[in-house]
């Protein structure tokens, strides 16, 4: 499909479904602000999809790449909520500056999303590496795979990390 007609495509479903999609998705979060935002996201998404593809149903496909959009977006909301919740318990003298709380909170954004990027046991693999402190090996049992294929996934998640410094 060429571009202008991916890009059509995303036009006639915006024009005839986005309206309904930013009320499914104020019903799911209980607010017009966020949905809004998200119904947004769902069709950026879409624009920015490598192949787009023929939609036979449109609106289950529209709740699939919202619904994967929306579990994100909890768990951003989550990781920031766990943040602040670990800043309150810091003494004022020790607790960052607003520019400082921003900054780290966006860090935590990157890493979150490079983590999520990773297959599921690529990822579970670094983080009982890093996280927990799990040597290769005990890594492997626990996951059922060889130690090649631990320190495979301990290469992409590293990987992942020296991206983000850059």
């Amino acid at each position: 499909m060429s571009g202008e007609a991916a890009f059509q495509q995303v036009h006639t479903l915006y024009s005839d479904h986005h309206g309904w999609l930013q009320s499914w998705l104020r019903k799911k979060l209980g607010n017009s602000c966020d949905a809004a935002d998200l119904a947004q996201d769902t069709f950026t998404r879409l624009l920015t999809a490598r192949n787009p593809e023929v939609i036979a149903q449109p609106r289950a496909y529209l709740t699939s790449v919202a619904k994967n959009i929306l579990v994100n977006w909890y768990q951003r909301q989550a990781l920031e909520r766990a943040y602040l919740e670990a800043l309150a318990l810091m003494p004022e003298p020790e607790a960052p500056s607003p520019e400082q709380r921003l900054l780290i909170l966006q860090t935590l954004h990157e890493v979150d999303a490079m983590l999520d990027a990773l297959k599921p046991l690529a990822r579970r693999a670094f983080l009982l590496s890093q996280l927990d402190g799990m040597k290769y090996e005990d890594i492997a049992r626990e996951l059922g795979v060889s130690l090649v294929s631990v320190k495979r996934y301990m290469q992409q998640g590293f990987r992942g990390c020296l991206a983000l410094m850059e």
